[in-house]
């Protein structure tokens, strides 16, 4: 074995954001005191399972976990892709699971067609909407386009799942750098309401309480009602409203919420429509929730400078750009777009691409 770079981490957090950027680099990553302190010491069951997933799409990968379960190092291999069924467990949702897969799928040897079995939509992660209808989007902005798709075959609402999705991603070579500092104005807003194994009636309620909002603000609003009925409904009642904005330069800004006991369809729908007027507030051309997506997809650019135009970074995202500098040796320039507006609070995010090329690829 010849000697890798070694990354080193101690915590539990942010642990999905560290395997992608090891397998991306192909450094060696440890983490090291995982909830050392707590009662129920070492990894949840969700994080074995994701590193497990992450065994299954690449080639060669070295997994090790310690007895106590609080320190793992993964050799990272090769992305190999094809076709991956897998089932997660009932603690997270899908998202959890997808979103680091996105960030790799597109640098694999073969075309990935993943099945993931488990909760389609809960308040934690990323619902499978979103990133059906927002995530994948962006990843259209670096080029990544011909044949990226998700169907979400059947719905599982929490505490028991039983939903299905098949996530289909096409190769490349590289990506396209980014220049994305036109925000543009909100032109049209859409969104999904669904509802499994409960009154049919709920998603129509949802819909009217989020349009006695929407409508004060905008004419083109299309929220659809998508209801799955018997098998493809999964194993529990609930229901959820997903909404996404678009600008006039296609910029997305999303937001999402989830039934819980006690609340009516009708809180729901305002909860959702006012944290999606929240991320408007936000502004940018990238809603919170994408920024890692999108700081992480410039820095794999090619060798150029790459520009979005963002809000103020996450906690996660302040994170995130840490470990791309310790993965990567990449820096963001970061700056207010207008100075001398103190209101303002956009920010102007730009790197230089390390023209990452995607190695793996079959040579065909």
């Amino acid at each position: 074995m010849e000697s890798r770079s070694s990354v080193n981490f101690s915590g539990h957090q942010y642990l999905r954001q560290r395997l992608v950027l090891s397998i991306l680099t192909g450094k060696n990553v440890r983490i090291d005191r995982i909830r050392s302190e707590d009662k129920d010491p070492g990894l949840r069951d969700y994080e074995v399972s994701l590193l497990r997933l992450l065994e299954k799409v690449t080639n060669g990968s070295v997994i090790e976990i310690s007895v106590t379960g609080t320190a793992v190092l993964l050799k990272p291999g090769v992305v190999s892709g094809g076709p991956i069924t897998h089932d997660c467990p009932l603690s997270r949702s899908i998202g959890y699971f997808l979103e680091p897969l996105i960030m790799i799928a597109p640098f694999s040897k073969k075309p990935f067609q993943l099945t993931l079995r488990g909760i389609t939509t809960d308040d934690n992660d990323l619902s499978v909407d979103l990133i059906r209808t927002v995530t994948l989007p962006h990843l259209q902005l670096f080029g990544i386009s011909d044949g990226l798709e998700l169907r979400i075959k059947r719905r599982g609402a929490p505490p028991e799942g039983g939903g299905e999705v098949q996530f289909l991603c096409p190769i490349v070579k590289e990506v396209k750098t980014l220049n994305f500092v036109d925000p543009g104005k909100i032109k049209r807003i859409r969104g999904i309401a669904h509802a499994v194994r409960v009154n049919p009636q709920f998603s129509n309620r949802m819909i009217d309480a989020s349009r006695s909002v929407l409508n004060r603000f905008i004419p083109d609003i299309y929220l659809y009602s998508d209801v799955y009925k018997g098998d493809e409904s999964g194993k529990s009642p609930g229901y959820a409203l997903s909404l996404l904005a678009e600008s006039t330069t296609s910029s997305i800004h999303c937001s999402e919420a989830v039934s819980t006991p006690g609340e009516t369809p009708e809180d729901i729908a305002l909860l959702a429509t006012r944290a999606l007027l929240s991320e408007i507030r936000h502004g940018g051309c990238v809603d919170r929730k994408h920024q890692s997506l999108v700081l992480l997809m410039m820095v794999l650019g090619s060798e150029d400078i790459g520009q979005c135009r963002m809000g103020e970074p996450s906690v996660r995202t302040i994170q995130f750009l840490r470990d791309i500098k310790i993965f990567f040796g990449s820096v963001f320039n970061i700056t207010p777009v207008d100075p001398t507006d103190s209101s303002n609070t956009e920010l102007l995010y730009s790197c230089l691409g390390t023209g990452y090329v995607n190695v793996n690829r079959s040579l065909a």
